[in-house]
């Protein structure tokens, strides 16, 4: 067991009077009466005792009322029982700072004040770090007011501080004045200002610091490199990250990390997955953050079999399940299009924190499960958890996708109760539950009534509702409020003039569209996608690139013949060009989705689920035509549009209709 000896030089005659009380105070301390803890010495060394505390009673607090400090240690050195020194005080120091116990180290930074150390810089910078580590920066600033001297050490434990506190500006003011004062930094230094510089609004500071970071010839050191490599990654630039990633002499985990992280967050996950998958070749095992990337990478692809074997791969490296992991793991599912393996990992998880509620709302929400979302937010209020702004955006968007007008407007109300101040996204839900039902006057009055200066994206829902239901009046004024706050967004622009084109307004549709060509917006072009054996197929409308396009022209064919024998009508509102009725039922059977669905049923065996996602939301005509080919091909179809999940089966849609 690990002891700590500390020495008292004491008097032959006091000695003798005080080792009893000593002899009791040692066993006090020691967890085994076996053990002893006061330890004789020869009697030719009169003037010097042994008294062994262990390091788990260093924070013992005192018994009594008449000990001043509260701490057992520095009572015994105010008594005389102990001669302190720098090693009793900094272990006790680092004793708080590891436990976080900042009343504890505030008693003994008072007793160091009045102590023979009050001057000593190795004990005020272990009082800086302690108060920096412990959250109270206040303390620390103030502590480092006070000092009679400084050196890089103490420049660099506030810098540290504050970068991890979440001050960034504050951290890298820092760091001109302590070059003022003529100090130099260390890789330390570095390392905490580009943490700081990471979390800061731009890189351009970080690009500054980097400069210096060369000049004083700590570019190479890996750990240096690693943090420069996370602050590029972390402002999305992944030039001047793998330029970094690179530069690197030597790599390690943090570095790999850093990197796939930067690609896992600017949506490019086969690239994120090359990097993994180069990192193993490297022989570096993945780390907990590893897989916690890997997995969003293939949430935002919709890579559900890559992603399974991602989780296996994790499984066998004896990787635990814990609760950040465990959340994007579940994330990963839900985006893949498997709620039952999201199910599934929610009820794996030893520990459910908020996020994680969070994650099980969002998934069953996206797949129009309303009902079981309200469940589960129901079940989440039991268990004591408390609901963030998060968990009520999932509740309410799943009331509107699901038709839930009611619950959705009690939601809204209960956000009150609980002190949660509703955000734009909260009152585009509204919006957008008022729009969805066919209650477009309250949906105009409540936007006029809210609080807040409403949104582009408000006025949005406002315009999709109106578009759902054919009221070009008030898509109209909806429209002219978008274009207003938000001239250079495309999707408000396409529904008016889809507007306009579902009811004939031809003339006034293409000045819609000259309008978009004269300010430069341009529309975001519809695309599908299927993952095949780890392959991703991609799919516009009228595609003709494909390798397979022949056979898959075909198959959609021989399809289309089985579901117009069994009621599908094209649905040709949704071909909003003028021309004839004929030319616009051949055109709608070459949108991306329809293209992506016979390929899938080329190439996959007859027992298994396809999957599609899609760029955008999924035409009415498509919808329909999906649910008949479910049901006369018998296949399960999950679809993935912008806004949600569509489960088809046996000639349904799990959204009933209602999106």
């Amino acid at each position: 067991m690990k002891k700590l000896v500390y020495v008292c030089s004491l008097s032959t005659k006091f000695a003798q009077i005080i080792k009893p009380i000593i002899t009791l105070v040692s066993f006090q301390f020691t967890t085994s009466a076996t053990e002893p803890t006061f330890t004789d010495l020869d009697e030719d060394v009169e003037d010097t005792m042994l008294l062994i505390i262990q390091d788990k009673d260093l924070l013992r607090h005192s018994v009594g009322s008449n000990l001043r400090t509260g701490l057992h240690v520095l009572d015994l050195i105010d008594q005389g029982s102990l001669e302190p020194n720098l090693e009793i005080y900094n272990r006790l120091l680092k004793k708080c700072t590891h436990l976080r116990k900042l009343k504890e180290g505030k008693v003994v930074h008072t007793h160091i004040v009045s102590s023979k150390f009050k001057s000593d810089l190795f004990l005020w910078n272990t009082i800086l770090h302690m108060y920096a580590k412990c959250g109270c920066l206040a303390d620390a600033q103030k502590t480092f007011d006070k000092m009679p001297y400084t050196d890089m050490v103490t420049w660099t434990a506030l810098i540290t501080g504050y970068a991890q506190n979440d001050k960034p500006e504050e951290a890298i003011t820092l760091f001109p004045k302590m070059l003022s004062v003529g100090l130099k930094p260390n890789q330390f230094t570095f390392a905490s200002l580009f943490k700081a510089c990471g979390a800061a609004p731009s890189n351009r500071q970080g690009r500054q610091v980097h400069a210096f970071c060369i000049k004083y010839g700590f570019d190479l050191d890996v750990y240096v490199g690693s943090a420069l490599l996370d602050m590029y990654a972390r402002h999305d630039d992944i030039s001047e990250a793998h330029l970094v990633f690179d530069g690197l002499v030597s790599k390690n985990e943090v570095s790999w990390n850093a990197l796939i992280a930067c690609y896992a967050r600017k949506g490019e996950g086969e690239d994120a997955l090359k990097l993994f998958l180069v990192m193993q070749r490297a022989n570096f095992k993945p780390t907990r953050f590893t897989y916690s990337s890997i997995f969003s990478a293939c949430a935002c692809m919709g890579a559900l079999e890559q992603g399974k074997w991602i989780h296996a791969h994790m499984i066998k490296s004896g990787e635990k399940l814990i609760a950040f992991v465990g959340n994007t793991l579940l994330d990963m599912y839900a985006k893949s299009g498997s709620v039952e393996d999201a199910r599934k990992v929610f009820d794996r998880l030893d520990k459910s924190d908020v996020v994680t509620w969070n994650t099980i709302l969002t998934a069953c929400a996206q797949h129009g499960l309303g009902k079981e979302t309200i469940q589960r937010f129901e079940e989440m209020l039991r268990r004591g958890i408390k609901p963030n702004e998060i968990s009520f955006l999932c509740i309410l968007n799943a009331c509107s996708h699901g038709g839930l007008l009611s619950e959705g407007q009690r939601y809204f109300q209960l956000m009150m109760e609980y002190k949660v101040e509703p955000k734009v996204d909260h009152y585009v839900t509204i919006v957008d539950l008022l729009g969805r039902a066919g209650h477009l006057g309250r949906a105009e009055r409540f936007i006029r009534e809210m609080p807040i200066e409403p949104a582009a994206a408000i006025w949005g829902a406002l315009l999709g509702a109106c578009r759902m239901h054919g009221n070009m009046e008030l898509g109209k004024i909806a429209a002219e409020r978008v274009f207003e706050l938000d001239p250079y967004d495309s999707g408000p622009h396409v529904i008016l003039a889809n507007i306009y084109a579902s009811q004939g307004r031809w003339k006034e549709a293409a000045m819609v569209r000259k309008m978009m060509k004269e300010s430069g917006v341009k529309k975001e072009p519809a695309c599908s996608w299927v993952e095949i054996e780890n392959s991703f197929h991609m799919f516009v409308a009228n595609d003709d690139s494909h390798p397979q396009i022949e056979k898959i022209h075909k198959m959609w064919e021989s399809v289309y013949e089985k579901i117009k024998s069994v009621g599908y009508v094209p649905d040709t509102s949704n071909v909003l060009l003028c021309v004839d009725d004929q030319e616009r039922e051949v055109k709608l059977q070459y949108h991306s989705e329809k293209l992506a669905l016979a390929f899938a049923l080329l190439n996959t065996s007859p027992s298994s689920i396809i999957r599609i996602k899609k760029n955008i939301r999924i035409c009415s005509d498509c919808h329909a035509a999906i649910k008949l080919v479910s049901k006369v091909m018998e296949r399960k179809i999950v679809v993935r549009d912008k806004n949600r999940f569509h489960h088809f089966s046996h000639g349904f849609c799990s959204c009933g209709d209602y999106w």
